[in-house]
């Protein structure tokens, strides 16, 4: 989901990265820019501070394109560093209230009063990701998607093996929840589908019966 596994650097232009040629970085910019933005989004949840890791990402490429020691290492050294920048994005206390209040907001929106309009508003794996606290989104993506390991993780976060396998869990727990309320909620759309279309039969009925004519 991410593309960095089916990104492809081509010889000529990695080897150029790693002299510092700039037709080569550009070229790498075009080949990994999407990627990164879809990694950042993902874990931020948000366009703007994803725009930004990728120009910071992409900034850092070109300053330190040397600190690469072989053109394999390109493409994860590309992903390890987007993935830094975000989580120092997320690190942010501002980010960490605001990312808290959205998070309410999208499990309040799953009330029985609007279920039309929750099971409308959170269809997607996004929006699901979204009713997660950051550390755990982040988990769950670079766990699940990126590819990381717990111990892999928990050093990007200054954390232990444990803690990612603690958030994983919690976020299965919390996703799975998830889930089953969307299914409630297009259960009760469903039965109320079918008693509207039941009523509408039973009126054209009736109404088809009042107005017969009369046998004498």
């Amino acid at each position: 989901m991410s593309g960095f596994s089916d990104i492809q650097i081509p010889p000529r232009v990695a080897k150029g990265v790693l002299r510092g040629d700039r037709n080569a970085l550009a070229d790498t910019y075009r080949l990994l820019a999407r990627a990164v933005m879809n990694l950042a989004s993902r874990i931020l949840q948000d366009r703007g501070l994803a725009e930004e890791v990728v120009q910071d990402t992409f900034i850092d490429l070109v300053e330190k394109a040397e600190q690469i020691k072989n053109v394999d290492a390109i493409r994860p050294w590309v992903r390890r560093v987007a993935v830094n920048h975000c989580l120092m994005r997320l690190r942010s206390p501002w980010h960490a209230r605001r990312s808290d209040a959205d998070a309410e907001e999208i499990f309040a929106s799953s009330e029985p009063d609007n279920s039309m309009e929750w099971a409308v508003q959170l269809p997607t794996l996004e929006q699901a990701l979204g009713a997660l606290s950051d550390e755990a989104r982040a988990v769950v993506w670079l766990h699940d998607v990126e590819g990381y390991t717990h111990k892999e993780i928990g050093e990007l976060m200054g954390k232990t093996a444990s803690f990612s396998k603690s958030q994983l869990a919690r976020a299965y727990e919390k996703l799975l929840k998830w889930q089953d309320q969307l299914n409630v909620e297009q259960a009760q759309l469903q039965d109320t589908a079918v008693k509207q279309e039941t009523e509408g039969q039973h009126a054209k009925t009736t109404l088809g019966n009042i107005g017969s004519p009369c046998t004498p």
